[in-house]
């Protein structure tokens, strides 16, 4: 007997504000995990089914029993613009939880992506579809209908812990998810990073020209943070 909460659906979160968004989009997951304390990745295997996938955007959350995506049908149908559906597939890696039709679904209902701790398939024409997605890998074999599952609920994806509202950004490097409560710290610490790191390889692009014009003796582009921490080591 399928038990009540195992049919959850509560109400979809309420979208991030529109800015957030968008400084989100200028940056990466490396910058998010670094100013998160390298924290908040999902497992290594998740990552876009097609190079140059991007995503940003409101988690909306589906839990699923493994092998099964009656829930992730239920779960894109939820959805519009702006949400990323964040599914916990359990790592299930012998069937795959969508293919060609629901991707296809999802981009037509606006979904901005969708990331799965499981396999799918389809996988040339999930690239032609060019909807983000996130998965572990590709199985021809297909799913289970049959339920039982949960919508907009706490889950775990891939190691992470998600909740509806969360900030999701995915990119080549993978998939970081942001507490709706340290979105603006991270934000800011992420901005700063970047701001930083644009100056250092503006240095190190200084340097290799003056090193091929032979200007570079006596000049050191070691960040200022290294002396210091070597000499903890005796250097």
């Amino acid at each position: 007997m399928i038990r009540k909460e195992s049919l959850q659906m509560s109400y979809t979160a309420p979208l991030l504000p529109q800015d957030i968004i968008e400084r989100a989009k200028k940056l990466n997951t490396t910058l998010i995990s670094d100013a998160m304390g390298c924290t908040g990745s999902m497992h290594y295997t998740v990552k876009p089914v097609a190079p140059g996938m991007k995503v940003v955007g409101t988690a909306l959350t589906v839990d699923l029993r493994a092998g099964d995506n009656l829930f992730l049908h239920q779960g894109i149908y939820c959805g519009s613009e702006g949400y990323v559906l964040v599914a916990d597939g359990k790592g299930h890696t012998e069937n795959a939880y969508l293919g060609e039709l629901m991707a296809g679904a999802a981009k037509a209902i606006g979904l901005e992506g969708i990331v799965i701790d499981g396999f799918v398939r389809d996988k040339e024409m999930l690239g032609e579809i060019r909807l983000p997605i996130f998965a572990k890998g590709f199985i021809p074999n297909g799913p289970f209908k049959d339920g039982p599952g949960a919508i907009n609920i706490p889950i775990s994806c891939a190691g992470v812990a998600v909740h509806p509202g969360d900030l999701v950004v995915g990119d080549e490097d993978g998939v970081i998810i942001v507490p709706k409560d340290k979105i603006e710290e991270t934000l800011h610490k992420a901005e700063n990073k970047f701001e930083y790191e644009e100056k250092r390889l503006q240095t190190i692009a200084n340097y290799e020209e003056k090193r091929k014009q032979g200007k570079a003796d006596g000049v050191s582009i070691a960040p200022p943070w290294l002396k210091d921490k070597i000499k903890e080591f005796g250097f």
